[in-house]
């Protein structure tokens, strides 16, 4: 039986949520109580892309470390009166975090990126709606690309294991 590639995932959230990832380094990721099936299929090395809603942009990247657990402890900040505590969640690391005047347009992608053909070229933003969709290789491959061709990029995982 062949060995199981890591997925990818694309992460649709908040820039307020995307912040708070940051300053906690990426230590945990949190899926909605509604997502509970996805985050079951998370395993570590699996990665992680971060798309920012608001600026429609990339922002990161991170890499699984662990199978997904339940926790209830309130991280990140309720939406619009409505309360989410994220309690599906994997420990992680970021392997690619940009400056959010960095982050990478998904407009520039759109018509690259394969998971976005299936909806029409002016509805591109469709794409990345709901919290947590896989992505396949080619797309994975194209947004490592765009990410790292950031030249002010940090917190990889490789400087990160240099540094301790």
């Amino acid at each position: 039986m062949p060995e199981e590639r890591p997925k990818t995932w694309i992460l649709t959230g908040s820039l307020e949520n995307f912040r708070i990832n940051v300053e906690r380094g990426f230590d945990l990721i949190g899926f909605k109580e509604r997502r509970r099936n996805q985050a079951q299929d998370f395993e570590p090395g699996d990665e992680v892309f971060f798309y920012v809603t608001g600026v429609q942009a990339f922002g990161g990247l991170a890499r699984v470390k662990s199978e997904m657990f339940e926790d209830r402890t309130r991280i990140w900040p309720e939406k619009k009166g409505k309360p989410e505590i994220y309690p599906w969640r994997v420990t992680a690391e970021p392997v690619l975090v940009l400056p959010e005047d960095e982050f990478v347009p998904a407009e520039e992608l759109a018509t690259e990126l394969e998971h976005v053909q299936k909806w029409p070229p002016d509805h591109w933003h469709l794409a990345f709606q709901g919290q947590l969709r896989t992505i396949g290789e080619a797309d994975a491959s194209l947004l490592r690309e765009r990410l790292t061709s950031s030249t002010v990029a940090t917190n990889t995982a490789a400087e990160q294991t240099a540094q301790a």
